[in-house]
């Protein structure tokens, strides 16, 4: 039988709310500065790819990813009920507040 607090739900639900609005509105800044670095790197390999400077294997590159793929979809099954409800509480308030500190970021 699952023991549910409304006091201890509420406590995760807003502590989860602080901790995800903390950390959206810094993914946004850090997002941005991310996006900004690999957009000139790409630019700058794709120029010297193109100078004929650098050799780039993109078949072998993507090789990489589709094998990570098949790796996670390997993975162990965990019921996704009783995963759900275990997170629930914690992962709704990080959640909304993920969302709204990175809308105000």
């Amino acid at each position: 039988m699952i023991d549910l607090d409304p006091t201890t739900l509420g406590l995760e639900f807003g502590g989860g709310a602080v901790v995800g609005g903390l950390i959206g509105f810094a993914a946004k800044k850090i997002a941005k500065l991310l996006a900004i670095i690999v957009g000139v790197q790409l630019m700058a390999f794709r120029y010297l790819e193109s100078q004929g400077i650098v050799i780039v294997d993109w078949n072998r590159l993507s090789a990489g990813i589709l094998k990570t793929q098949e790796r996670a979809q390997g993975a162990a099954d965990i019921h996704w009920l009783q995963s759900m409800i275990s997170t629930l509480s914690i992962g709704a308030g990080f959640t909304s507040g993920f969302l709204i500190g990175f809308h105000r970021g």
